[in-house]
């Protein structure tokens, strides 16, 4: 299965708490952290709401 590798570049200050949970159910702590998430359209969904704070690429694993 496809692995996509998420980074944090933005800041959820300022923005809606709805985008705040969901930076945290992507598994974020800080900011400039990358998590390594399945390829699925549960997370596809969740990192189109918090597409303007995230970076996403092709993990190589």
């Amino acid at each position: 299965m496809a692995k996509l590798r998420v980074t944090w570049i933005k800041s959820g200050i300022g923005y809606k708490e709805d985008q705040k949970r969901t930076l945290t159910s992507l598994g974020f702590h800080r900011l400039h952290q990358s998590v390594v998430h399945d390829d699925s359209m549960s997370v596809r969904g969740m990192i189109n709401k918090v597409r303007h704070l995230v970076k996403v690429e092709e993990a190589n694993s």
